[in-house]
């Protein structure tokens, strides 16, 4: 299919984010971060670029801000290290790469895309992911690149408790960034990039970097990005079942993101949300939780860039 409408959306996060939550500097700082992120997203698009280049674009501008938990702004695990997880996917031919428990890379995301682009795999994790990082000449970042103060105070509060935290304690913010675009040539892309839960133990790895759960993309129904509980998101393969809902069960997007969010995950006690565009530019965020950061510009060339309301 060839069109001339493009479209793009981004999220940094669901959450429980109720206005008041947020003093305005701070709603104007993440209001601004997503605005930039999507219009470099958006810049590329028109010049022509690819799907897949510009997701990947946002989501590295989100990576490299610290208001959100990826890349630069990541959580801690419990040993007090960053460990992130990333995944692209390319809806034109399904191809797909994905890191996870990766730790020093700037922008987990450009990693995912080169063991798309330079591996036979799908998904590598750990030492095997970094070590193919010094294999393609990626800069290691030293560790007080990634080190915030706000991040740290939110490990040191829950460290002994046995608990874990999804990114902001005082407003509940599954921390997670992502990108759907749609392109001149109407193809398809999706990106998510995560720094995982504040005191983390295991090697716990959540949705993000999970084609079918966090991530997906084909161009004959839908690009889908996921951000909330992970666990659950990947019990019912969400970002597969946005696009099993509309090429299988005949839905629209907007009814396919909307029964997965509003319905799925709720009865097995999942909560977050997602950004979901179609192979025509039509654009969905559906979330059950309070608030999501998000942002998008629809094939109309319509500019929305949001933290509350319903989903």
């Amino acid at each position: 299919m060839n069109s001339s409408k493009i479209a793009i959306a981004i999220h940094g996060g669901a959450g429980t984010i109720p206005r008041g939550s947020l003093s305005p500097s701070q709603e104007k700082m993440y209001l601004e971060a997503l605005r930039s992120a999507l219009e470099a997203g958006y810049a590329l698009l028109k010049s022509g670029a690819s799907s897949l280049d510009a997701v990947c674009r946002s989501v590295m501008e989100l990576e490299n801000c610290p208001l959100f938990n990826s890349g630069r702004g990541s959580v801690f695990t419990h040993d007090g290290k960053i460990e992130m997880d990333a995944s692209v996917m390319n809806g034109e031919n399904l191809d797909a790469g994905a890191i996870a428990a990766c730790t020093g890379i700037a922008n987990p995301v450009l990693l995912a895309r080169m063991v798309m682009e330079k591996t036979d795999h799908v998904l590598l994790v750990g030492e095997g992911a970094n070590r193919f990082a010094e294999e393609m000449n990626i800069p290691k970042m030293p560790d007080d690149y990634f080190y915030t103060e706000f991040r740290w105070k939110q490990l040191e509060s829950i460290r002994d408790s046995g608990k874990t935290m999804l990114d902001h304690q005082a407003d509940k913010k599954f921390g997670t960034v992502g990108a759907v675009a749609l392109d001149q040539q109407g193809h398809l892309a999706a990106a998510t990039s995560t720094g995982g839960m504040t005191n983390k133990k295991y090697g716990r790895i959540g949705d993000s970097p999970i084609i079918g759960a966090g991530t997906y993309a084909n161009d004959i129904s839908c690009a889908v990005s996921c951000t909330g509980s992970g666990e659950y998101f990947m019990k019912c393969s969400a970002a597969f079942q946005v696009h099993a809902g509309m090429h299988f069960g005949g839905l629209s997007l907007e009814q396919s993101s909307s029964q997965l969010v509003h319905q799925e995950l709720p009865k097995i006690g999942g909560d977050g949300g997602l950004i979901a565009l179609d192979a025509h530019g039509n654009v969905c965020t559906p979330f059950n939780t309070e608030g999501m950061y998000r942002a998008y510009i629809d094939k109309n060339g319509k500019i929305e860039v949001l933290i509350y309301g319903i989903g």
